[in-house]
């Protein structure tokens, strides 16, 4: 996964979101009225477009995110936090030398 750019990353997230956001506001908008969803806003039609493609858009670009990050080999997300747990532990290690020379250097 890190051999692919971010870029592309980033637009195989954003891209197939684009498309499904505008095909699930057309049906959306098929089949709600936006006045009788909206009665007591003042939302005119193209605002109501507008909200729901957004609002379908970041669905999908959430749900196509998820997938991208579950496509990680599970050996790589071990090793990282194998990695994490080695940086933690070596820092730990390092404080308490540390604490450990000021204790011995104030006795």
């Amino acid at each position: 996964m890190n051999a692919i750019p971010l870029i592309q990353r980033v637009v195989a997230i954003f891209w197939p979101a684009f498309i499904m956001a505008g095909i699930a506001t057309v049906l959306f908008s098929t089949a709600f009225d936006p006045t009788v969803l909206f009665i007591e806003h003042d939302v005119s039609h193209l605002g109501f477009y507008t909200i729901t493609f957004f609002l379908f858009w970041a669905f999908g670009a959430a749900t196509a995110a998820a997938t991208c990050y579950f496509l990680k080999p599970c050996e790589t997300i071990n090793r990282a936090r194998e990695r994490a747990k080695a940086e933690a532990l070596e820092l730990a290690t390092e404080a308490a030398r540390v604490v450990a020379k000021e204790n011995a250097a104030r006795d």
